[in-house]
């Protein structure tokens, strides 16, 4: 047995005792053994998926057969490491919260079955990302599935939850059932469900057929990943499951659905045409969008949370068939940098999102609600946890030099590169995405303003928000985790892309590191590379090559080359950005301090509009912070709404104005909606049938018996 292996061994010894081990001490003391079983799990999967990502490991096991279907066979390549690597990084922080956070379910709820469960999910998940045949595959993802319900539904007293439940469950299995007639169709023509197998019939494989895999296996994990038009789930079931599972919802799960799209179209069966690529491309351009639309309007923490990730999958999915339409046009390095954007925001997104559910949970274990509506001033009794929110919220927003913007920039800069392909049409829908992802990055802008405005800063609206209570500091450490993870993604693009490279370059036969991080800290690599003399003069003016006697690597400047007319495609360089901020709010900061030490400040009560005291029902609300979006998107989000004035002692000031909003989602709307009132109305139909009287009955019987004697005489 490997290392590797052997670590893999320990790992599901440690899922196994971990659900055991819930029996066997009092219920109280479960959330500290599950979270220190599930820390020391994550932390092996951390060195397993390390080895297998950076070093020369490889993982195979064959395992026991199954009737004609074959051997169960576990491995895993370096695709596979680094979704592993991300499960790891993310689970790590989140159990590390679980031991905190699931104390208030003592008494209420079973957490013997929770620990179960949440290590049943944990080693389920690892077995979906080192499946190496089909078979196994479809088992692993069974029991992901069916244990993510399960928790889902962990909360079974609440009303919404089995509705929720079920409809992910639903739409979970029927994405399921897509993906095996996808692998099977496969199989049948490689002999064998063995991905070793499957990965040399492509060529064989007729247009018609290809595209057959290519529909059912796309929209049978774009289930899973949240994608439009089959994300209904996702916005159900974050609000109604647990905090630290939701974490997982969106920040682990989600991303399986992305691999299984990878998996399958880039290296099982890679695509054929362009049309695929396009297909992925417009899909996940539309789902950032609708996803960012209904994220923006939502003022329940968890519900916008849920929509953001619909967004952040449509923007992974976009570099995804860029990378598609590249590769088929025979750019493999365009291709090779497209699928690294995607990679990169999928990691970015995972620990981003995993620090904003777990800061939710603070919040409302502080506070006692999530409403933002009902939040709003608690950054003065919370600051430790407003702080590292902060640093997720502007992740999540895009903004330098934190990780989301690293991966967001390189997707849109990596869609511009359309230039380089023949089609005029594919030009213009590469254009019409690109324009819709900046779109999106706007509104994911405005979005998280509102959060943190809202949210964090101003008055406090309700008696929770007033007597907020910080969190104490033990409590703070996955927070912290996830924030640093947050900052170091973003600050050191030229260390991660060489990463991601590892993976991505088998799947688009071209490596992209030397095509991203010129590198001008190695002379010996400039001189293989020939870079022109003059080139590297022009940058080192600039300070590309500070710190290059002090820090290893290839430089820190993310940087496209092109040809002699244009020799910058696009460039960058988040860590020399942070060294700028941070010089320029230092010298702010002191400048402010000399100019002001001789001044006494002078404080008086602010200027409320001519009001005696400023009341919270009279304050901005998050509601009322997204209307003009909800105004300008009408014909996308149909928002019914009715307003409820409550009117001041003075006439001529309104005390509040309270709208409640009803939307139908556009998919459920343009989708859904039509064959449910088909359905409807031929059940209503039917029903009619149904009078009570037994003579009708009997003349229905004596109706159908002629018609079989009829049907049978011909």
């Amino acid at each position: 047995m490997t290392d590797v292996s052997l670590l893999f061994a320990i790992f599901f010894g440690l899922c196994g005792a971990g659900a055991v081990g819930a029996f066997l001490v009092p219920e109280r003391f479960t959330p500290a053994l599950l979270a220190t079983i599930a820390a020391l799990a994550a932390l092996l999967l951390l060195a397993a998926s390390g080895e297998l990502l950076l070093g020369n490991a490889s993982l195979r096991i064959e395992l026991w057969q199954i009737l004609s279907l074959g051997r169960l066979i576990l491995g895993a390549d370096r695709l596979s490491a680094l979704f592993l690597f991300i499960l790891g990084l993310v689970v790590f922080p989140v159990s590390l919260f679980s031991a905190f956070y699931l104390r208030h379910y003592v008494g209420h709820y079973n957490l013997r079955y929770f620990s179960v469960l949440y290590h049943a999910l944990f080693a389920s998940i690892v077995l979906v990302l080192i499946a190496d045949d089909a078979v196994s595959f479809v088992i692993a993802w069974e029991a992901m599935s069916i244990t993510s319900y399960l928790l889902v539904t962990y909360q079974y007293e609440r009303d919404d939850s089995s509705q929720a439940g079920f409809v992910m469950l639903a739409m979970s299995e029927l994405g399921t059932m897509a993906v095996e007639i996808a692998f099977i169709l496969i199989a049948v023509h490689a002999g064998s469900f063995e991905f070793a197998a499957m990965r040399g019939v492509g060529p064989a494989l007729g247009d018609g057929l290809k595209w057959a895999i290519l529909l059912l296996s796309f929209f049978g994990f774009a289930v899973k990943a949240g994608l439009v038009p089959v994300n209904s789930w996702l916005p159900l079931a974050h609000p109604v499951a647990p905090t630290n599972v939701s974490a997982l919802l969106s920040a682990v799960i989600v991303n399986l659905g992305i691999y299984g799209i990878i998996r399958v179209n880039l290296d099982l069966v890679p695509v054929a045409t362009q049309g695929a690529g396009i297909v992925v491309l417009v899909i996940g351009s539309l789902s950032a969008l609708f996803g960012i639309l209904y994220a923006t309007i939502q003022s329940e923490m968890k519900r916008l949370l849920a929509h953001s990730t619909i967004e952040n999958m449509g923007i992974v999915a976009a570099g995804i068939g860029a990378a598609m339409v590249f590769l088929e046009s025979h750019h493999e390095v365009a291709a090779s940098i497209a699928l690294i954007a995607a990679l990169y925001h999928a990691a970015n997104h995972s620990v981003y999102k995993a620090l904003l559910f777990v800061g939710t949970g603070a919040v409302e274990a502080g506070t006692g609600t999530r409403d933002l509506d009902r939040l709003g001033g608690i950054a003065r009794r919370m600051p430790w946890t407003s702080g590292l929110f902060l640093v997720g919220v502007l992740s999540i927003a895009a903004l330098p030099p934190l990780n989301g913007f690293v991966s967001e920039w390189l997707t849109l800069q990596t869609i511009l590169r359309s230039e380089l392909l023949s089609s005029t049409l594919v030009k213009i829908i590469f254009a019409v995405c690109g324009a819709l992802l900046a779109l999106t990055a706007g509104l994911a802008v405005t979005c998280f303003a509102k959060v943190f405005a809202m949210g964090f800063l101003g008055m406090a609206r309700s008696d929770g928000a007033a007597r907020a209570t910080e969190a104490p500091a033990p409590k703070q450490i996955p927070l912290a985790l996830l924030a640093a993870s947050c900052i170091t993604l973003g600050i050191l693009p030229t260390y991660v892309i060489p990463v991601l490279d590892r993976a991505a370059a088998p799947l688009a036969h071209a490596s992209a590191t030397a095509a991203l991080v010129p590198p001008f800290f190695d002379t010996a690599a400039q001189q293989r590379e020939a870079i022109a003399p003059k080139f590297l003069a022009e940058f080192h003016d600039l300070g590309a090559q500070v710190g290059g006697g002090v820090l290893p690597g290839r430089g820190l400047v993310v940087l496209h080359r092109g040809e002699a007319r244009n020799p910058v495609v696009f460039a960058m360089s988040t860590s020399y950005t942070l060294v700028v901020l941070a010089a320029i709010i230092a010298l702010s900061f002191f400048g402010f301090r000399l100019l002001t030490r001789e001044r006494c400040v002078d404080r008086r009560p602010a200027w409320d509009g001519g009001l005696r005291r400023l009341l919270p029902a009279i304050t901005y609300t998050a509601t009322g912070f997204s209307n003009p979006v909800r105004v300008v998107f009408q014909a996308v989000l149909h928002p019914a709404a009715t307003e409820d004035n409550t009117e001041a002692v003075a006439r001529n000031f309104r005390a509040a104005i309270r709208r409640e909003y009803t939307e139908v989602h556009i998919v459920d709307r343009l989708f859904l909606g039509p064959p449910v009132r088909g359905l409807r109305r031929v059940a209503d139909s039917v029903r009619k049938m149904h009078v009570g009287h037994v003579n009708a009955y009997a003349a229905y019987i004596l109706f159908t018996l002629l018609v079989v004697l009829i049907v049978g005489a011909l």
